[in-house]
């Protein structure tokens, strides 16, 4: 029984439409957990300052992973795997493993030796707080959560690479797994320092998953010193996404580095807004761009150019086209989703506006945030790796001076007018939303950027995207319009006074906002559409038993 089981679970995926609907299920899954952890954060502490310190120490071992661990991340290793003998295969990995120890390890013990100079320089506020010292142990346990990570990506490339990509998406369910067993169980006894001991016990199990197909495959690292002519090639790649992991990572830090001065609860709801803006992006364009990545790798030769540009153009159609419907549904649903998912104990009503006022403004950058993650790969399949680095630090840039521009201006004109028109006009702290509103700005302009550098890789991409956008347009409109007005009916019948009828609202308009929306794009004739009925038709007979794992076409190469 455990073995039938494990064998459906390490079943490959071959197609791409497949493989994408898959890593969306289970990624739904890894969401909810999330969200799960969430609403235990806002029902225990509210947007306060002790959630604020642990958003906040966060952002630190995010910046190591960003650029330590991606030096040997599998976005470079993919491409070098595939295809290479068993031998060659472990050297590598045992190789970039033993890098990531050494290099990686060292970084993290000089930050812990500064902790408390590193986190006094980002956050005055936060680290004057009567919470320092275990702010500054929780910032320290953290630092080992990217070596664990890292060495996750290093065993993660052998899973993608061999299409065990169930297995791959358990890894963030075992991880949030960890985060939410920290916040009950432990951060009881310990405090903050429970929490990142949960953390620590996730990315264990991150790491875990990908072992069994690792040890299958006869690939096993093991320790063994680096040699430069082996090391040097894939750190020179890997520098460019490293540096534009970090770009981001920094955007981030600095924003949260902004919103810790806005106010007490800032970087909390700002924090809070990502997380729940993170769901359809991972389910959407995450997996779009992790299904699709090793195919690019394989058609990235000149020769497969065409090849290349059709998977490419089918997987932003589709990032598009259902990221533009998520966001129609977003926008008219985003109280009843953070009253659902936060407004519970401790998060005040305050708190709940302000929350779905910045969900609303990130939202509208879902679409362009796909498009990068997507974008980005194929310019690494191409082995173009500067271009993002480029792309990155000039959408960093802009953000950034945007932030500082917008939370320069007088209270009461744009952030006051903005508020209004969010309705949050009356709650303190509004001008958190102006953080949010650069940070949109900036991925939209990182996305034309990313379009415009693959206008040569990829002739013809432009124009295969104009229609699922206008298509996503219209479904979102009429999905969004037919969702509001089942609220507004709702509304006369059913108060909003407990969990239940909120979520029973919302479900129910939700519901009738996307049948609606999946009619429109039937009668329109969308393509895109119409892939999807019949790819999530394959991946059911597939995984049911009813229909046999797709064979290796002649072109796939074989496996390490």
């Amino acid at each position: 029984m455990v073995r039938w089981i494990y064998e459906r679970i390490a079943a490959p995926v071959r197609g791409l439409h497949q493989a994408a609907y898959l890593l969306a299920a289970l990624t739904l899954a890894s969401q909810a957990l999330a969200l799960l952890r969430d609403r235990t954060f806002a029902h225990t502490f509210g947007a306060g300052q002790v959630l604020d310190l642990y958003y906040a120490a966060f952002r630190v071992p995010d910046l190591v992973f960003a650029l330590v661990a991606s030096l040997v991340s599998a976005y470079v290793l993919i491409p070098r795997i595939t295809g290479m003998d068993r031998e060659s295969t472990r050297r590598l990995l045992s190789e970039s493993a033993t890098f990531l120890f050494g290099v990686g390890g060292f970084i993290c013990v000089i930050l812990a030796i500064f902790m408390p100079q590193f986190l006094a320089f980002l956050y005055p506020n936060l680290i004057s707080s009567s919470h320092q010292a275990e702010f500054i142990l929780l910032a320290r346990i953290l630092l080992i959560q990217p070596i664990l990570l890292g060495l996750s990506g290093i065993l993660g490339s052998v899973t993608q690479v061999h299409r065990r990509f169930t297995l791959f998406a358990i890894s963030p369910v075992l991880y949030n797994l960890g985060i939410i067993l920290g916040a009950v169980v432990f951060y009881p006894l310990w405090g903050l320092s429970g929490i990142g001991f949960g953390v620590i016990i996730g990315a264990i199990a991150y790491l875990a998953v990908n072992i069994p197909v690792v040890i299958e495959a006869g690939v096993m690292p093991w320790f063994r010193f680096p040699k430069f002519k082996n090391m040097l090639p894939i750190i020179l790649d890997s520098i460019p996404r490293s540096l534009a992991l970090g770009m981001g990572s920094v955007t981030a830090l600095v924003l949260t580095a902004f919103a810790s001065r806005v106010g007490t609860g800032s970087v909390s709801v700002f924090t809070f807004a990502s997380n729940l803006e993170a769901v359809p992006l991972s389910l959407i364009g995450a997996s779009y761009a992790v299904a699709a990545f090793p195919a690019l790798s394989e058609a990235s030769g000149v020769e497969r150019r065409g090849e290349f540009t059709g998977i490419l153009s089918s997987s932003a159609r589709h990032v598009i086209l259902w990221s533009i419907v998520a966001l129609g549904l977003i926008v008219v649903l985003r109280a009843h989703l953070v009253r659902v998912i936060l407004g519970t104990g401790a998060f005040d009503w305050n708190a709940t506006r302000l929350t779905a006022a910045l969900l609303a403004i990130l939202a509208v950058g879902l679409v362009a945030q796909g498009l990068v993650l997507l974008f980005s790969r194929a310019l690494y399949a191409v082995r173009q790796s500067w271009r993002p680095l480029a792309y990155q630090i000039a959408g960093g840039a802009l953000t950034v001076l945007l932030a500082v521009i917008f939370l320069s201006l007088a209270p009461t004109g744009f952030p006051l007018s903005l508020a209004a028109f969010l309705k949050v006009g009356d709650v303190p702290g509004i001008s958190v939303l102006l953080i949010a509103l650069a940070a949109t700005i900036g991925q939209i302009f990182l996305a034309l950027l990313s379009l415009w550098a693959l206008w040569n890789v990829a002739p013809g991409l432009g124009r295969t995207l104009a229609r699922p956008f206008v298509d996503g347009s219209i479904a979102a409109l009429t999905g969004g319009t037919a969702a509001y007005a089942v609220l507004t009916l709702e509304g006369g019948i059913v108060p909003l006074t407990t969990l239940m009828s909120v979520f029973s609202q919302g479900f129910i308009a939700g519901l009738v906002g996307l049948l609606v929306s999946a009619a429109t794009l039937y009668f329109v004739e969308n393509e895109e559409f119409n892939i999807v009925v019949n790819a999530l038709d394959k991946l059911v007979k597939t995984h049911t038993g009813r229909a046999a794992v797709l064979a290796p076409s002649a072109e796939e190469p074989s496996q390490p």
